[in-house]
Parts: C-alpha cells; structure tokens; sequence
C-alpha cells in the first residue's frame, strides 16, 4: 500500500514504513499544493505535520485514504468531520511530545520571573553589567502555575511544576473532576485563575469557542507581576493586545511558540515588544519527543493498513 509523506518524519520511523510500504517521501511537498494532490490520488495513508492543510481539493482527491497520521496533537489543519465522514481514521500522536512541551512551559516561568537578570544579547560581554538596583526576580518555589486546558500536556506540565514547589490550580470547561494525579490541583473559573496565577500557561486546542480567549479584558485580570506562556495555539491570545499590555508595563513578560500567522511575518504588533520571548514553534520539537511522535503514528499507520490488506 502507499503511504504518503510531506512533511519531515524521523528517519528511523521512515525506515520502518518503508519496509512494509511504498513510502513516498518528500519534505518539501507539502509547499507544492498541485503536486501534492497528484501524489495523494492513490494514497491510502498520509502523514503529516501542521503546514500541509489536509481539507479541501486535497482530501477529495484522496479516494483510497484510510487514514490520516498527525505528527504532533493539534488537527487545526485536518478537516476532521469530512475524515470521520468518510470513514477515514485520524491518528494523532497524543502524548508524544508532552514531555517536551512541559519542559518548555516551565523553562519560560522560570526565565520570565527572573528575566531582568539574562543578558540579551552581547551586552554583558562587551562590558556593559546590567545589574538592577533593587532585585526584580522571583522564584517559582511558592508560586501559583494556572493551566488553562488540563489535558495530558496540562497535567505533565502541572506534575513538573509541583515537583518545584508551585501552586497548581487548572480550568478546563470539559472536565466536572479532576483526573487522579499524584500532586494537588485546584480546579478554577477562568477568571478567577487569571486574577490568582503568578504563571498562566495555556494548554487548549484552536476553535472557534477558544479563539481570542486571552483578549484585552482577560489580560487586564491577570496580576501586573504574571507571565504567560503560550505553546498551545496560535489565535487563542489576542497578539495586539498582548503587546499593548506589556509595552505599558501591566504584565511582567511572556513567552509565544505560536502566532495568529506562522511562520511571523515581520511587522507585526508583537515588533519591538518589551519582555516578550519568542520561539518558532518548537515547544514540542526535540530530538527525543520526534522519535517518540514518529513511533507512535508510525506504529498506529502501520497496523491500521495491516488490518485491512
């Protein structure tokens, strides 16, 4: 059977497709819309990342597909009621870069709570010591972390920060009861977790209910010392008024690994903002958590194709 791939895959997840499989492998296909219909006409499965929009004129011309594989957890760009409609099974590699998401999330409170004391730049090695004259930084220890969205990555990332001592409290409107967990957790109004959070880090799905969640209104609750880290989705912040709210000093910092427009052009409202991290949506890329996602989609396309051969 034929699987097909656009997008960058771990190579040791390619060698074992393309040991049962015709495989047809291009990283850069995903960029060539025309082509890439051509190449899916006969495919029975395909697997991507976020950039190849698997909808429209792409998966009608998908006449023999059984399945679609998502390397990472978001299915923004899936049309997921069609896939389902026709019978067409979507496997998504939940869980596989929790891990590295996690970790990101509490690097970015531990680094935005005491970012007055980084070097950005050369600045400190060319002579310049930048030192405040009155300590600005915090520590976590003591903390209140505030999950919004108490998924699997929400859960990690709340494990990870109890072990430092943090607070953990979560909103999640789809959940009546927290899950079991081996550290507290409060569950909480969206309001209220914004008012009472030191870190709000958000961990939600893209959808018409979540987009533009975080706007004006919602920043203007949070404490002027918070931080928020945003490695979910694109969309769910309002970007503008981020900016504004950190430029007139009525929130401590931030971190964005997702943008309403990837990749960010340049000339946005986020140019030349004070205190605010920026990362190409890398939250969850390691080389650990790709071989980790290429295994578990690679594992779920290989006996999904088995069972029906």
């Amino acid at each position: 059977m034929k699987i097909l791939i656009p997008e960058y895959i771990d190579p040791r997840s390619l060698q074992r497709l393309r040991a049962e499989h015709e495989v047809v492998f291009d990283s850069t296909l995903w960029e060539r819309r025309a082509d890439l219909v051509s190449s899916a006409r006969d495919a029975h499965a395909i697997i991507v990342r976020a950039r190849t929009q698997v909808k429209g004129e792409l998966l009608d011309a998908m006449e023999y597909c059984r399945a679609v594989g998502r390397l990472g957890v978001g299915l923004d760009n899936i049309d997921v009621q069609t896939c389902q409609a026709r019978g067409i099974e979507i496997i998504p590699a939940i869980g596989g870069n929790a891990r590295s998401v996690a970790e990101y999330v509490v690097t970015c409170a531990l680094m935005l709570l005491r970012y007055s004391h980084y070097s950005v730049g050369g600045a400190l090695a060319d002579g310049n010591w930048i030192r405040p004259a009155i300590p600005e930084g915090r520590e976590v220890a003591g903390r209140t972390i505030g999950l919004v969205g108490f998924g699997s990555i929400g859960q990690l990332t709340g494990r990870l920060a109890s072990r430092l001592d943090m607070r953990v409290v979560a909103h999640d409107p789809s959940l009546r009861e927290l899950p079991a967990n081996d550290f507290e957790c409060q569950l909480l109004p969206l309001d209220d977790l914004l008012a009472s959070s030191d870190i709000v880090s958000l961990h939600l799905p893209l959808t018409p209910a979540t987009r533009g969640l975080i706007d004006a209104s919602r920043l203007a609750l949070m404490q002027p010392d918070a931080v928020l880290v945003n490695a979910a989705r694109g969309g769910i912040v309002d970007e503008k008024a981020l900016a504004d709210a950190l430029a007139q000093r009525r929130l401590r910092a931030a971190a964005l690994d997702v943008f309403d427009e990837e990749p960010l052009p340049g000339g946005t409202a986020l140019s030349g903002t004070p205190n605010l991290l920026l990362t190409p949506h890398i939250a969850g890329v390691t080389a650990d958590s790709e071989s980790r996602v290429g295994e578990l989609v690679s594992d779920r396309i290989l006996a999904l194709l088995k069972s029906i051969a």
